[in-house]
């Protein structure tokens, strides 16, 4: 059996989920609502303020699903609990970003300001030149977002200018060692 399948998922207060029929979950909390659709093999079951789910059989597609389900639906839980964000720095000569409005507009050293647009979902937040916060109740979205703001300009090896995760490490390549 899945260990983290099998796990039960314990709803906070203030957090109600519902689940129709062909297993189309919604989640509504202080911080929003998430709705996702999942496998409908899995059966979920909510009582006394906790969400179990059982898998049908023991084949290796019910197996794999059974822990995916469950994380899913307790990523579903902290997003509208507690949120989940991604911090990304601007590393380089006159690199930076500001947020006009609703926009991140950054200075990347192209010959134009590449700007981006808050979505609905995503958040967006400057507290220096140099930190960009992205905040959302979706893991998958912010995710996807950060990974499309740093596609903008990703770091490169040999002067570790960009746009990267905080928790990246950039790993350095040694230029060019010049004529003898």
């Amino acid at each position: 059996m899945s260990r983290i399948g099998r796990e039960p998922i314990k709803i906070p207060t203030g957090v109600e989920i519902t689940v129709t029929e062909d297993n189309v979950v919604t989640v509504k909390g202080p911080k929003g609502a998430v709705t996702q659709k999942l496998v409908s093999d899995m059966k979920l079951d909510i009582s006394d303020g906790v969400l179990t789910i059982t898998r049908p059989n023991d084949e290796k597609e019910s197996r794999s699903l059974h822990g995916l389900t469950r994380t899913l639906v307790n990523n579903m839980v902290i997003g509208v609990t507690d949120g989940f964000t991604k911090t990304l720095e601007v590393n380089g000569v006159g690199y930076r970003a500001v947020k006009e409005g609703t926009n991140l507009v950054m200075n990347l050293g192209f010959s134009h300001q590449v700007i981006v647009p808050e979505t609905e979902d995503i958040k967006i937040d400057v507290p220096n030149p140099n930190h960009i916060i992205i905040r959302g109740v979706d893991k998958q979205k912010v995710g996807q977002f950060a990974a499309e703001v740093r596609g903008k300009r990703p770091p490169e090896p040999y002067k570790g200018k960009g746009i990267k995760y905080d928790y990246e490490v950039i790993r350095r390549k040694e230029g060019k060692t010049g004529a003898k």
